[in-house]
């Protein structure tokens, strides 16, 4: 990351372009005035049904055509105003926009990539086969295909790969007036006309000012004293795209620069591909968690899911085994006090609940923020301190329920013991799982709650069965 330190955040009161306007010239709008009437309509030919399909934005649209067969999509896209095609193609599922594409002709799909966002072309082309996005590509403008090739090569990861290169940019040597002039003069070209960005000669980023500011600036003053003194946020371009994201989260900017090595400005973060980011990531996370690829959806080929959950299920068998040697080991206690048998579940259940709290809340403080060693460590003695105090409370709520149930205060207390100390177990495992797979090179998430459910069963059924075969026979 730059070692600059500040961006100046837009105030959301801030006017606002609209991009997708029919008209010529862009509206202009404040957050609290009507937003300008937008009109996404598929073309009759290509409806499923005799019903109005009128949409007031892209992503309106977008969702309905994924409930389209695919003939119905490419007929619609075919046919649809090139600049509204672009914004559904843009919002669509990934696997939906591949299949359109492909089934679309060359020249037509080129006009549609065209219209789009440099980033939103890049993400889309990046999922064809090389061979149909290289002819795709070669049905474009010279200048957009270069442009498009030169975000393909970055890592889709990184910040360069999510970058839109569409932003405002002027030089330090231009007057506000000037300034302004030639922003208002292109202003229907910007994706998100949020800040200008100040430059040198060298194209070196040198200053930030919300368009708010530079409209409020004093009439004849250079930019480069109206930027004198700032230091900006900007981040390196090769800079992974989680750690982008929470700096810019951190920060509460809505857009935030990409620069190379030397500070010259390539590219602009933007918050809506942030937000794409954090689900991402949450989503991954979460399936992560359960042993299923993080990549999967319900669009996924049921043969390539059964290929990557297989090998986590077999690593649970195994897990599992071990569970139910332990509850074998004490064959002998389980057969002369069978109630024994009807109690120890309830011992794992708790503690692998508590276990998975202080899973999810570990495996999303590693996902906001910067790894902190002292810290994350920090964190599992915090969880230790919850899982303590929590089961000494469920510990003797057992203790009363088990002693009332088998009329035998000993059974009791083998049940408060054994439950306080398995959710203890259950917490700092919850905590640790994600911090040793990290250290291994590991995703945290990785299958983290098959790991901690052979921990706490096995853990339990040991403790309580162990003591129960030392305090009752």
């Amino acid at each position: 990351m730059s070692d600059k330190i500040s961006n100046e955040p837009l105030e959301k009161k801030e006017p606002q372009v609209s991009k997708n306007s029919d008209l010529e010239s862009p509206k202009v709008y404040s957050d609290n005035s009507p937003q300008p009437e937008m009109s996404f309509s598929i073309p009759s030919i290509c409806r499923s049904d005799d019903s109005d399909a009128s949409f007031a934005h892209p992503a309106d649209l977008a969702d309905h055509l994924e409930n389209l067969s695919l003939e119905k999509q490419v007929c619609a896209l075919k046919h649809l105003p090139k600049e509204h095609a672009a914004g559904a193609l843009a919002e669509l599922e990934e696997n939906v926009a591949v299949d359109v594409l492909e089934n679309l002709d060359a020249d037509t799909a080129a006009q549609i990539i065209a219209e789009m966002d440099p980033d939103d072309a890049a993400d889309v082309l990046d999922e064809l086969d090389e061979g149909h996005r290289d002819v795709l590509l070669g049905h474009l403008g010279r200048e957009d295909s270069e442009e498009l090739r030169n975000l393909l090569n970055f890592d889709p990861d990184s910040a360069a790969g999510i970058m839109t290169t569409e932003l405002i940019l002027v030089e330090d040597s231009l007057t506000v007036d000037s300034a302004i002039a030639s922003i208002r003069s292109d202003m229907e070209s910007f994706e998100n006309p949020y800040y200008a960005y100040v430059v040198d000669s060298k194209d070196i980023l040198v200053g930030v000012l919300s368009l708010k500011n530079l409209m409020l600036s004093r009439p004849g003053t250079i930019l480069r004293d109206a930027v004198a003194g700032q230091s900006v946020i900007s981040v390196p371009y090769d800079m992974d795209k989680r750690e982008v994201a929470s700096l810019l989260s951190h920060y509460n900017f809505l857009a935030m620069p990409v620069v190379d090595y030397e500070g010259h400005i390539m590219g602009l973060v933007t918050y809506d591909d942030i937000l794409d980011i954090i689900h991402d990531v949450a989503s991954a996370d979460m399936l992560g968690m359960v042993g299923a690829d993080p990549e999967e959806s319900v669009d996924t080929p049921w043969l390539e899911s059964v290929r990557k959950r297989l090998p986590w299920l077999v690593i649970n068998m195994i897990n599992s085994a071990l569970s139910a040697w332990v509850v074998y080991f004490f064959e002998g206690s389980i057969a002369q006090m069978a109630v024994l048998a009807v109690l120890m579940p309830m011992i794992a259940n708790q503690a692998g609940n508590t276990g998975q709290q202080a899973l999810a809340v570990m495996i999303r403080q590693l996902a906001t923020e910067r790894f902190d060693h002292k810290k994350a460590w920090l964190a599992v003695l915090r969880e230790g301190k919850i899982g303590l105090v929590t089961g000494a409370c469920m510990a003797i709520l057992s203790f009363i329920g088990a002693a009332l149930f088998t009329q035998n205060a000993l059974v009791g207390l083998v049940m408060g013991g054994a439950l306080l100390c398995d959710m203890l177990l259950g917490a700092v495992a919850g905590g640790s799982i994600p911090l040793i797979f990290r250290a291994l090179g590991r995703d945290p998430a990785q299958a983290s709650s098959i790991f901690l459910t052979t921990i706490t069963d096995s853990a339990g059924f040991f403790i309580f069965l162990g003591a129960a075969t030392l305090v009752l026979f």
